[in-house]
């Protein structure tokens, strides 16, 4: 249904353009013989001029124009305000008498709004022999021109009741001859230039276009998406498709970027922007997951529009120095890809219609469609089938706003739809992250009570045997034979009971109080008199007595935390006192283990370089907490605080 509606709507507006293209029968105008000019010359040139065509080999002089128009070579123009002759690579010659009917003398200029390789005016008043003659070129930037304007404007002066014969001479080898052009006096004219970007709706036009261009990439600066870099190049290269269509660009571009552009061809930006609608086009309908096959097609064709335009900026002046032919199969390619592109277009949409995705192309065609009827329009005047142009600057424009509107829309749907994935993602992301971390400390959990077990159970008992049999009779009896055997006999007595301790508070450091069995606090507690079974350093504990109320999960890193920090105080901080702190405040639980000792120095990123600081670090790290260090030769202070 929708396709339907949407071919109706083509075959509508291309009908409508045919019929206001051409005035009725009824209608048919006069063309005069001569455009009498004044200070407000309101008649148009189309009800005047007379045009000719020829080969550009043959050689372009005035006299010979002449003849031919005394040969009744020329013609009428079509009854339009542009001279629009479609694909025809030949060169056209133009030819209006005028006649000043001003009281003074009055300087004129005859000006083409379109973009032309070169053009010549020649002038010949009446009573002169000879022509004179305003040669110009598109290629040079505004201020580069006979009369420095966005147009290409030919002067002339004409004295009070003074006629003239014109002749305009225009060589353009792109393969579009659409000539909008007029004569007016240099008053009327630069008034009409002052206004231009107003009554022509560029001042808005631009803003809208730059604004839609930055829209998305702060889009692509949020989700990295590439169909929003695409939207940039595609709104670029319209936009100065249509800037070099209306000859704003000669105004707008410094001189190097305006002949860089037109080295591309203006016609070859609508191609490459094209090519890049395929790529939006290919992104928003997910074509490369449902469709691979089409998916490459659009690619190729894109690939190919890409490389045309490329090889055509470098091929396109030999081949106007070759012959006209050449220029003719380059821009006839040029013609033939531009169409192969909008097929691709529907077909895709056709195809994604008839799937199970058709909301997302009924949405995009939409898009499609504004854009198309604007190029419909477009296209048929530059192949000189109409020339319609109800809107300033032209259709096409118009159609890029809207479509660019409703794009714009639907990226910042997608935007919102990928959000809502990524959040899900993350969220799921961080789920699996917290389940493998419970997984691990788990795991580490039971190793360790495992450990714990196996030297409290096993070794333990073996040492304690071994510490027996050694203070045992015999043993002693066999050691007081010797004096220097009996202190060893002491030192190793007292080495095996430092064994025997050592193994009993690895033990509960590695396995703390049991759930059931005894409190975080209870457990912190044990731990201190553990340690202050060897006098030195002294171990002061004080826990809240609200930490029962924290998750065990929080409870049990606490503990671990605590151990290692008082393990590594006592190991190595030469300190006479320790004090171990847990605070529980409302929102966080905070470890605070300080002693007295030599302290040490610091990593570049703030911890110390030891196993034990960097496995605090790391439960800290998990649980989202924070490791403050305060380090110097008086002491050390290191505060842990960890969310409840």
């Amino acid at each position: 249904m929708l396709l339907r509606l949407l071919a109706l709507c083509v075959f509508l507006l291309s009908f409508s353009a045919r019929s206001l293209a051409q005035p009725a029968d009824d209608e048919t105008p006069v063309v005069l013989d001569t455009l009498y000019l004044n200070d407000e010359n309101h008649r148009h040139l189309s009800e005047v001029y007379r045009y000719y065509t020829e080969p550009f080999a043959v050689p372009a002089s005035p006299e010979r124009a002449d003849s031919m128009w005394r040969a009744g070579a020329f013609q009428p123009g079509p009854w339009h305000k542009a001279l629009s002759l479609g694909f025809l690579h030949q060169r056209v010659w133009l030819r209006i008498a005028v006649a000043n009917t001003a009281p003074q003398r009055a300087r004129y200029l005859w000006s083409i709004y379109n973009f032309t390789d070169s053009a010549r005016l020649y002038f010949r008043a009446q009573g002169q022999p000879q022509f004179r003659q305003v040669a110009a070129s598109s290629w040079q930037p505004a201020s580069a021109r006979p009369y420095p304007a966005r147009s290409l404007s030919f002067p002339f002066v004409l004295e009070a009741g003074q006629r003239a014969v014109l002749y305009l001479r225009v060589d353009h080898y792109a393969g579009a001859l659409y000539l909008p052009t007029y004569i007016e006096t240099t008053e009327q004219f630069l008034a009409w230039e002052v206004h231009a970007p107003f009554d022509r709706h560029w001042v808005w036009l631009l803003g809208f276009y730059t604004s839609s261009a930055l829209f998305n990439l702060v889009l692509f600066a949020f989700l990295r998406d590439r169909i929003h870099i695409w939207y940039v190049l595609y709104v670029l290269c319209v936009t100065l498709f249509l800037l070099m269509e209306d000859g704003f660009d000669a105004w707008v571009l410094p001189t190097f970027l305006y002949q860089v552009v037109w080295s591309v061809g203006q016609f070859n930006l609508l191609l490459l922007a094209a090519a890049c609608g395929v790529r939006i086009m290919q992104s928003f309908l997910r074509l490369r997951a449902g469709w691979p096959r089409l998916y490459r097609a659009g690619n190729a064709v894109a690939l190919a529009a890409a490389g045309f335009a490329g090889i055509y900026a470098l091929v396109f002046p030999l081949a106007v120095r070759s012959g006209a032919f050449y220029p003719t199969v380059l821009n006839g390619i040029r013609e033939v890809l531009l169409l192969a592109i909008f097929v691709y277009g529907w077909v895709a949409l056709l195809a994604v219609l008839l799937s199970r995705r058709r909301k997302l192309a009924a949405y995009y065609a939409l898009t499609y469609f504004f854009f198309f009827v604007g190029f419909l329009l477009f296209w048929l005047n530059h192949l000189g089938l109409t020339n319609f142009n109800l809107l300033k600057p032209n259709a096409l424009a118009w159609g890029l706003v809207l479509e660019l509107l409703v794009l714009s829309a639907l990226l910042t749907g997608r935007f919102r739809h990928t959000l809502r994935q990524n959040e899900k993602l993350r969220i799921r992301q961080l789920r699996q992250r917290n389940a493998q971390g419970a997984r691990l400390i788990a795991a580490q959990e039971e190793e360790r009570t495992q450990l714990a077990r196996e030297l409290h159970d096993a070794l333990g008992p073996n040492l304690a045997a071994l510490h027996m049999a050694w203070q045992g009779p015999a043993m002693r009896e066999a050691l007081a034979s010797s004096p220097a055997a009996a202190a060893v006999a002491r030192h190793t007595e007292l080495l095996l009971r430092h064994l025997r301790d050592e193994v009993r508070t690895y033990s509960h450091a590695l396995l703390p109080t049991e759930p059931g069995r005894g409190t975080l606090a209870e457990s912190i507690t044990a731990l201190g008199e553990l340690h202050n079974v060897y006098g030195r350093p002294a171990v002061r504990t004080y826990c809240d007595t609200t930490l029962d109320d924290l998750p065990k999960p929080v409870q049990l890193a606490a503990y671990r935390i605590a151990a290692e920090l008082l393990n590594n105080a006592i190991r190595h901080s030469r300190a006479t006192e320790v004090s171990v702190q847990l605070l529980r405040h409302p929102a966080e639980l905070e470890i605070l283990v300080e002693d007295n000792g030599q302290g040490f120095s610091k990593t570049p990123s703030g911890s110390g370089s030891g196993i034990g600081l960097r496995g605090v670090q790391a439960r800290a790290d998990y649980l989202r907490g924070r490791v403050h260090i305060d380090s110097s030769s008086h002491g050390t202070s290191i505060v842990v605080q960890i969310p409840c």
